[in-house]
């Protein structure tokens, strides 16, 4: 292994996309040389669909689309996990789904259409535990639930990533730790994202205590980052309709040289571990929300995810971490070089 690791970038194609059409999401994130996308909301045809609400017709469409543009996805942006732990009116419009009625078919559904589109990883969450109680009391549920997703998943030659966001039961990496260490399976890694936990209010250094917490788990990451022009207040709900404050990874302030140059050292280790799961490599996921950021997505448009690009391969160079995009080589051939090369 290489000691020099380096990681590929993609990007949520939909937050490229005025109309979430898949040429525009694919012309978009080739045109600025990436390769790799997750895919989350698309219209194929018949209006605007998570992906795991696509029928075989439109995952045919996408696929043939996919192909021709040169696109391969990295993972399954599913909302897997954002349900409610219990059937509990709570102010929110959260749904609840009977727990063994969503492993059966959410989570089930979730994995078909990840081996439609030849990814391995399917993104979710940690379940909502009623608004306004502490989520440390719904820990051993949602560790029981979750180890429930990961062996579905894993039986389907899939890994799960838990994603850190605000409101859930997961909602900082201290948690998103303990359940990473009880659920205790293969199939299940964690997902970084910096912004997530800026927006409820933790400085710098306290997002990089959170990163550390995680870091034994970290499957891949997600890229955004915010600056407030004052802290968001600590503690409580997170409006996230209402987040307005992303910006690229060189302009936040959650301090991703720091994280990234530590995470550099890990990369040869998280590789390896990854190939054994069948991934090709540890993925740098952009998910900018420059334009605006909501429970379920957000948005960038074309020029706004190649500034987030930009933005990244700037922190990327400084801290030295190698990374792949198109050259006039893969135009010519049509495939993907080998990884990385800058």
């Amino acid at each position: 292994m290489a000691e020099n690791t380096g990681v590929i970038l993609s990007a949520f194609a939909d937050e490229a996309a005025n109309h979430k059409t898949p040429i525009e999401q694919f012309a978009a994130l080739a045109a600025i040389g990436l390769q790799y996308y997750s895919i989350r909301f698309i219209d194929a045809g018949n209006g605007i669909k998570n992906v795991t609400q696509l029928t075989r017709t439109e995952i045919g469409k996408v696929r043939r689309l996919q192909e021709e543009y040169g696109m391969n996805v990295a993972s399954l942006g599913s909302a897997i996990g954002k349900v409610k732990l219990l059937d509990k009116s709570d102010g929110s419009a959260n749904r609840f789904v009977p727990f063994a009625k969503y492993l059966t078919q959410d989570v089930q559904r979730a994995c078909e259409v990840a081996h439609a589109f030849e990814t391995k990883l399917i993104r979710g969450f940690s379940f909502y535990p009623p608004r306004g109680s502490d989520p440390s009391e719904h820990l051993s549920q949602a560790v029981d639930q979750i180890g429930k997703v990961v062996e579905v998943c894993h039986r389907h030659d899939l890994t799960y990533g838990l994603e850190v966001e605000a409101n859930l039961v997961g909602h900082n990496g201290h948690v998103l730790a303990e359940i990473y260490r009880r659920v205790n399976h293969p199939a299940l890694v964690l997902v970084f994202d910096a912004a997530n936990i800026v927006t409820q209010g933790y400085s710098a250094a306290e997002v990089f205590d959170h990163y550390q917490a995680m870091k034994p788990g970290i499957g891949w990451m997600h890229i955004k980052d915010y600056r407030h022009p004052d802290r968001p207040q600590r503690g409580g709900h997170v409006d996230e309709d209402a987040l307005k404050h992303f910006v690229p990874a060189d302009m936040g302030d959650s301090a991703h040289e720091a994280i990234l140059r530590d995470f550099h050292r890990d990369l040869p280790r998280l590789h390896k571990k990854l190939h054994k799961r069948g991934i090709p490599g540890v993925f740098l996921d952009l998910e900018p929300h420059l334009k605006g950021g909501g429970q379920f997505g957000g948005f960038s448009g074309p020029d706004g995810m190649g500034v987030a690009l930009r933005g990244l391969c700037r922190v990327l160079d400084y801290v030295g971490i190698p990374y792949h995009l198109r050259d006039f080589g893969d135009v010519c051939v049509g495939g993907v070089n080998g990884l990385p090369v800058r």
